[in-house]
């Protein structure tokens, strides 16, 4: 099985393998969140993959700071099942009304997020 193209999720997000011998994960990352701290970036990926099992994590700056993004998951049915984790090193903080918004360190508990993907393989157009 081969991971290499592009994938999509359910929100147009893209992944795209360009390489996946030797067990690796190489390619891009690009949102399509405008409320991602990677919104606007493409960004690198790099990982690792055993069968149906698939790893792999980008990194970024976006406009508070620096931040991390892994994926973790499985192929059933011919989708790409992850789970996914950010960690971000600080946000954005205003801290009365009408305030100026200002950058801070997020504390451990404060500074992971979570959830879950599905990827489809998007389908290649032929010219």
């Amino acid at each position: 099985m081969s991971w290499v193209g592009q994938w999509r999720n359910q929100f147009g997000s893209i992944v795209e393998i360009t390489n996946d011998a030797e067990h690796r994960i190489e390619g891009t990352f690009r949102t399509a969140l405008e409320d991602s701290g990677f919104y606007g970036q493409e960004v690198r990926i790099l990982g690792i993959h055993q069968g149906d099992c698939i790893s792999f994590a980008a990194g970024g700056r976006g406009a508070a700071g620096d931040l991390l993004v892994s994926y973790t998951g499985l192929l059933r049915n011919g989708r790409m099942e992850t789970l996914w984790y950010v960690v971000a090193d600080a946000a954005f903080s205003v801290t009365k009304a009408d305030a100026p918004g200002e950058v801070k360190k997020l504390s451990w508990w404060r500074a992971i997020t979570t959830n879950a993907d599905t990827f489809v393989r998007v389908a290649r157009t032929t010219r």
